[in-house]
């Protein structure tokens, strides 16, 4: 009868189980000369994460316009907005869209509600359209109020709402795209009826405001800067300014 064959698979832990040191040693340099499997590249890795888990981003992280930018711990007082009374003429012109409105009252304190329905009535009647909408103020200021009928006294109150301070003559809202002007001047309307105060729509290139005046039309800068009042030189004595006045009684 001949003898039963084993596999090679079989007798190859056999063999290493009566192995001399010296074939052992040859064995573990035979292992370590054997290059190890290639890990898991870091795209491979990275793309099986969701997208939303993202380790590093080059693109800032997106602000809400209608709250600050870092929160505020300080209570903010009640303040005045701004008045331009140096002659500048910052925000009151056209940036980065086509199409604006712009502040005509002073004094005016809009809160981040009202500005937000202002945005959802103009998107809302742009609907479907192409275009980019762009805020130029940022409800920053909190507002602080206490309860009715509670007396004098006792701090400033609880955190009640954010608001902006809007100065005369700001532009509030930026539009851009291919839409036709008489579209975009309905939809501003429709915002300027939910916020409070008046406003005027205005179009890229339209002179700066200084204060309420319209730069253009020969008034300048310049203009509006010089002296509104020519200063009569004093009098030497009092005698010059008593032959100056007139004489109350009746001449001879």
């Amino acid at each position: 009868m001949p003898p039963t064959r084993i596999r090679a698979s079989m007798a190859a832990p056999t063999k290493t189980l009566f192995t001399t040191p010296r074939t052992c040693f040859r064995q573990a340099t035979l292992f370590a000369a054997t290059p190890l499997p290639s890990p898991t590249p870091r795209s491979s890795i990275f793309s099986l994460l969701p997208a939303q888990n993202r380790t590093f981003s080059s693109t800032p992280r997106p602000q809400n316009w209608l709250l600050p930018r870092a929160g505020s711990n300080k209570k903010d007082r009640k303040g005045r907005p701004r008045v331009p009374t140096g002659g500048s003429t910052r925000g009151t012109t056209l940036v980065w869209g086509d199409y604006g409105i712009r502040l005509l009252d002073h004094d005016r304190r809009i809160s981040a509600a009202q500005l937000k329905n202002g945005e959802d009535t103009i998107r809302k009647r742009l609907r479907g359209m192409k275009y980019r909408l762009y805020t130029r103020i940022s409800a920053n200021i909190g507002v602080f109020t206490s309860g009715n009928e509670s007396r004098m006294g006792k701090g400033k109150g609880s955190f009640d709402y954010w608001a902006s301070r809007v100065a005369v003559s700001k532009i509030i809202f930026e539009l851009k795209g291919d839409l036709h002007e008489q579209v975009v001047k309905d939809a501003f309307r429709l915002a300027g009826n939910k916020l409070p105060g008046l406003y005027e729509f205005v179009q890229k290139g339209d002179p700066p405001v200084m204060g309420i005046t319209k730069l253009g039309n020969g008034i300048t800068e310049e203009f509006l800067k010089r002296p509104r009042k020519v200063l009569a030189p004093t009098p030497p004595s009092t005698e010059v300014s008593a032959d100056r006045m007139r004489s109350t009684t009746p001449g001879p």
